[in-house]
This record gives structure tokens, C-alpha cells and sequence, in this order.
């Protein structure tokens, strides 16, 4: 794929071995880190992390500030507002001689997460689903649920378009 079938800002790093597809935009400050595979149409925000070896579908938007860490799958359309975050280890210590387990999470077609939301790994979040801002995911949440707080509790349920129902 040629560099020009996407856009890189001039202040972003796509360290080499990233994949990029055709239409995406990679803004301001961002990183992709190597073997990420980011699919067409997608947006990249100012600052977003995407840590190597993740997998972003198509049509995707990551806001400004929002991480997604290795051994994280976003199905096509979805979306992480801005300041929201994936985590990949259970169990995180600093000096960790034996380095650490990632345990995936995927999110499905669809799917939103509000802003500054937490989605702890290990969970499936159902197609359409949608995570109020703030909230902290730590288990999964069924196709087109309404989940809010800390932790996140279901509250109602959303259509396709994320109206509430």
C-alpha cells in the first residue's frame, strides 16, 4: 500500500511494520506502534496510543487521548471517545522479572465507549453496545446494552444508531 492511500501527520510515529488502510487519519502526536493493523476509513485522534499488534476494523474512530493496548480487537465502527482506555494485564506489577500475560478484549462491530471510560481486559463488548463516559467495564456487556458507572451496570438498552430504547 502506497503511504498515500492515508494520511500521517507530521507529528505522529507509525513505527515501521504497521499497517495502515486506505482513507484512515493518523493525527497530531499519535503513536502506532509496529505490527498494529488499522483498517480503512478509520480516525486516529490527537495524542491516541495504539500499542503493537492490536486490530482495528474499519471505519473505526479513536478520539483524542484513548489507549488501546496490545492484545485489543476493534471489530469494524467502533468507537472510543476521547480519554478512554483498554488495559491487557490482569495483574500489573512494576519489575515484573517475567514480563506479563496479556489477556484480550474484544469489541464488537459497533460498539461505543464514552469518554474517559475503562474498559478492563478480559471482556467482550457486545455489538452496539454502548459505555457511558466514565464508566469501568469489568465484565461483558451483551449486544446493545447501556452500561454506566463503576462498575458498569447495565441501565437500559440502545438501538443501532444509539438511542435509547
Amino acid at each position: 500500500m502506497k503511504v498515500s492511500d492515508y494520511f500521517v501527520h507530521e507529528t505522529a510515529l507509525v513505527e515501521e511494520g504497521a499497517v495502515i488502510g486506505a482513507g484512515t487519519k493518523v493525527w497530531h502526536n499519535a503513536q502506532v506502534r509496529r505490527n498494529a493493523k488499522i483498517g480503512k476509513n478509520c480516525m486516529i485522534g490527537k495524542n491516541a496510543f495504539i500499542d503493537k499488534g492490536t486490530v482495528i476494523g474499519d471505519n473505526c474512530k479513536i478520539q483524542n487521548n484513548a489507549n488501546v493496548y496490545k492484545g485489543v480487537t476493534l471489530e469494524d465502527n467502533v468507537f472510543l471517545g476521547p480519554n478512554s482506555t483498554t488495559t491487557n494485564d490482569l495483574h500489573p506489577r512494576a519489575g515484573r522479572k517475567s514480563g506479563f500475560k496479556v489477556t484480550p478484549t474484544l469489541i464488537k462491530k459497533g460498539a461505543s465507549v464514552g469518554a474517559g471510560a475503562v474498559i478492563v481486559c478480559g471482556v467482550t463488548l457486545g455489538e452496539y453496545c454502548m459505555v457511558g463516559a466514565g464508566a469501568v467495564v469489568t465484565h461483558d456487556i451483551e449486544a446493545f446494552a447501556l452500561v454506566v458507572g463503576n462498575p458498569a451496570k447495565k441501565i437500559g438498552s440502545v438501538n443501532e444508531a444509539g438511542e435509547k430504547q
